[in-house]
């Protein structure tokens, strides 16, 4: 029921024009940071431990300012799910389109990191760009079909549940498919190495680098920002990375972080947080969640 609720909420509140729209979002934020305690000591154990110079007021105003816009980003997503396309192009500039341009006649892989924008650069994608993404199907029947009818309603993208494994993504990049890839979480030791981030060891999958490998792809980043006010958001395609991937694995892993860690001093309150980043450790670590 409370799904159904949340919603037709997020239904109604999409025909907001953004200016309204977003502090809508950042007031609820604002909720979610007093009350959901949990995820507030994931982020500012986060913090602490990517920028550990920072005081901790410095970090808790970080905190404060990530979950304004998460919860923006949550209240939008009613945008992405039932605007028009043209609104979301509007909504949504694109920059540095020539990074991809340069070597679109090569399989290429879309590396996204997860920032908060990250879906709305996804949907910007499907207005005008046909690829292939990874879907993980979500508990909520409803909920599912939501998210489902979101990723398919413009140039519908080749979708594979993450059960499918990598074979079939590897020969659709290989079919000139670009593949929006988030690879950034922390899913556990299985195909993952531990590497910095931040200075820290996060246990990070190797995925960039071996599907660039067997679909011999050029990755190009891809950031989306969310703006302040409204001005919606700004999907940055980067350079394409040389010399990757290259025959060194661990090598390849810690070139994708160190990306990530650049990108996240120029935003710091838009990466994801809340996730447990630092969730898997090497043999013989305490969790780094434990509250003391």
């Amino acid at each position: 029921m409370m799904i159904r609720i949340g919603l037709a909420l997020v239904w109604c509140l999409h025909f907001l024009p953004l200016r309204v729209l977003a502090p809508i979002g950042r007031g609820l934020g604002v909720l979610f940071y007093l009350l959901a305690i949990e995820r507030r000591h994931v982020v500012m154990t986060n913090l602490r431990l990517c920028f550990p110079q920072w005081s901790n007021a410095e970090c808790k105003a970080v905190a404060q300012e990530h979950f304004k816009a998460l919860g923006r980003s949550v209240v939008e997503h009613g945008l992405l799910w039932w605007s028009s396309k043209e609104r979301i192009q509007r909504l949504v500039r694109v920059e540095g389109l020539q990074h991809w341009q340069a070597v679109a006649q090569s399989p290429v892989i879309w590396f996204a990191p997860h920032f908060v924008g990250l879906d709305m650069g996804g949907a910007r994608i499907t207005t005008q760009w046909h690829g292939v993404s990874v879907y993980s199907h979500q508990k909520n029947p409803i909920f599912d079909r939501v998210l489902l009818m979101g990723r398919k309603r413009f140039i519908s993208p080749v979708l594979f549940s993450r059960q499918d494994g990598i074979r079939p993504v590897v020969k659709a990049i290989k079919k000139g498919l670009p593949f929006y890839y988030l690879p950034d979480m922390d899913f556990g030791e299985k195909d993952s190495l531990f590497v910095p981030f931040f200075g820290v060891d996060a246990a990070t999958i190797t995925g960039l680098s071996r599907l660039a490998h067997l679909a011999k792809a050029v990755v190009v980043p891809v950031v989306t920002e969310q703006l302040p006010g409204d001005e919606g958001y700004v999907l940055k395609f980067f350079p394409a990375w040389e010399n990757f991937p290259s025959q060194d694995l661990l090598a390849d892993t810690r070139r994708m972080n160190a990306f990530i860690e650049e990108r996240v001093r120029e935003l710091p309150a838009q990466y994801y947080w809340v996730h447990k980043r630092f969730k898997t450790r090497p043999k013989g670590e305490p969790s780094v969640y434990a509250k003391t």
